[in-house]
């Protein structure tokens, strides 16, 4: 039989309480991350085992009551992430700063951010990393690709003649650390009234007539990753010094809003909160990328020289030229590229520079698919989508015509492609290093170019 019981038996009217305490309270186990999720990243860093014996040791005799904290907000200690955003601040002369857990989602948050969305185009160049296009796609925007000009960046005179009244934003991507004519397309923008969102995924450090890239722009998208000149695992971020496009910025990259000054009140102003993802940065990216962030200057200063120096070694060829730069002493200048006449040329010079010893090599003879020349789109090219309804490029209030995607729709940029030879340039090449690789594309394009 259940044991009786009257209201005057209730704790909160003075009862005993059925439950006085937890016997696991006193039984600490230690705190849910600790001394071994360390040493498990110590592992990941590539220490020996007997490093990580003796940080075992050491760190043993430390107070493991300290359970760390590795996510962005209500941290007890200071964020790595804010910290991250505070330099990227000081960095870059930005106003705001959004720290992200990738690229491609520095792309979706600043996209929403402008308003990207049903009915709407975005610009872009048809040779970027597929996520530059692929982000307008799940923004429920069209993607309207570009020609590239012999820069190997966005064009300025093709970009105007896409323009349509259903465009919303153009994309210049500075790609391999090439900036692209921003004062072209800050002309075009303002005279059409556009968003500029810069792809700066491939140039963090590199400058426009001594601005950083990234910060000409309404926004600014940068991927900091293993892969890119600054950065380790997987991040990004996103700047602007637009107090609005940063809070819908916000929004969209944690639709938990935990970023909120009060996290549950009604929006402040129409716009601020909708639907979002959840694009965080974790602390242990924010701490990596906080010190990544503290060497862009000096890194930009010895590959632009070391680039600088070996172009001022080449000579003059018959058949082969030079990429022309906007700001050939802003380039970040990690890659040199030379254009041959053919493809064919450019199938002979890029292995030949390679033979010499040199990091080269001809992309257009490769015949591999890659993600970074438009033609390999078939995700844009062929309109896939998610689900059959095949939305954005059905949506009733795109009012159209979708651009005529096709492999050939960007003639001069697929031939460029074709007859490109891409010299890596490294930043820790020496100057007679850097003597040594003029020498030996001398020696190659005065047979070959």
């Amino acid at each position: 039989m259940p044991h009786a019981t009257s209201e005057g038996d209730l704790a909160i009217n003075g009862g005993q309480k059925a439950v006085a305490a937890f016997e696991a309270e006193h039984s600490y186990r230690g705190p849910k991350v600790g001394l071994d999720e360390f040493l498990a990243i110590a592992d990941t860093f590539g220490y020996s085992p007997e490093a990580q014996a003796k940080m075992r040791t050491l760190l043993s005799e430390e107070d493991e009551s300290v359970n760390p904290q590795l996510t962005r907000y209500y941290n007890p200690r200071p964020s790595r992430v804010a910290m991250f955003e505070e330099k990227a601040r000081q960095v870059f002369g930005s106003k705001y700063a959004l720290g992200v857990n990738s690229g491609t989602s520095a792309l979706m948050s600043a996209y929403v951010a402008a308003g990207v969305g049903p009915g709407t185009e975005v610009i872009v160049p048809a040779y970027t990393f597929y996520a530059s296009a692929a982000a307008v796609v799940a923004s429920k925007g069209i993607p309207v690709i570009a020609e590239i000009n012999d820069t190997m960046t966005i064009d300025p005179v093709d970009v105007e003649r896409k323009i349509t009244p259903r465009t919303k934003a153009i994309v210049p991507v500075h790609m391999l650390g090439m900036a692209a004519d921003m004062d072209a397309i800050m002309d075009i923008a303002r005279r059409h009234n556009l968003m500029v969102i810069e792809d700066n995924a491939q140039a963090c450090g590199g400058t426009f007539k001594g601005r950083y890239l990234g910060t000409i722009g309404d926004l600014g998208c940068f991927s900091l990753s293993s892969y890119k000149v600054i950065g380790a695992g997987e991040a990004g971020m996103v700047l602007t010094d637009d107090e609005w496009l940063y809070t819908r910025a916000l929004s969209q990259h944690d639709t938990a809003a935990c970023w909120r000054p009060d996290r549950y009140a009604v929006e402040r102003r129409p716009g601020e909160l909708f639907c979002g993802q959840n694009y965080r940065m974790s602390e242990l990216e924010g701490a990596v990328n906080w010190v990544q962030m503290g060497r862009i200057e000096e890194q930009r200063v010895r590959y632009n020289a070391n680039m600088r120096r070996i172009v001022a070694g080449l000579d003059t060829f018959a058949r082969t030229r030079l990429r022309p730069s906007n700001d050939i002493e802003g380039d970040l200048g990690y890659c040199i590229i030379l254009t041959a006449e053919s493809k064919e040329a450019a199938g002979l010079l890029g292995p030949a520079l390679a033979a010499e010893g040199l990091p080269a090599g001809a992309r257009g003879v490769e015949g591999s698919r890659d993600w970074h020349i438009y033609s390999f789109w078939e995700q844009i090219l062929e309109q896939k989508t998610a689900t059959d309804e095949g939305c954005p490029f059905t949506c009733p209030y795109y009012e159209g015509p979708l651009p005529e995607y096709s492999v050939d729709m960007c003639a001069y940029s697929a031939d460029l492609f074709d007859r490109a030879i891409f010299l890596r340039v490294n930043q820790w090449w020496t100057e007679r290093d850097c003597d040594a690789v003029a020498a030996a594309v001398n020696k190659v394009c005065g047979v070959y170019g």
